[in-house]
């Protein structure tokens, strides 16, 4: 199964009661041949509890593979 690796740049940590945070990531583009080019919006967002060990911060890259979940 194919594999599609996307790039997203952390844009901004909420923090929330109780440790709780929410972290927001968007597209990163590339070059003509960059993630844009194939889908021209995103926006990843993940609500964390403070058990949570990643650490996140403005600016910092991430890439993020998709894989198919075989059933």
């Amino acid at each position: 199964m194919a594999t599609t690796r996307a790039k997203f740049k952390v844009n901004s940590i909420a923090q929330h009661e109780h440790g709780f945070r929410t972290v927001i990531l968007f597209p990163v583009c590339d070059g003509p041949n960059g993630f844009w080019k194939y889908t021209p919006q995103g926006r990843l967002e993940m609500g964390l509890s403070k058990d949570c060990q990643a650490e996140f911060h403005p600016g910092q890259e991430f890439f993020v593979d998709f894989t198919p979940v075989e059933p």
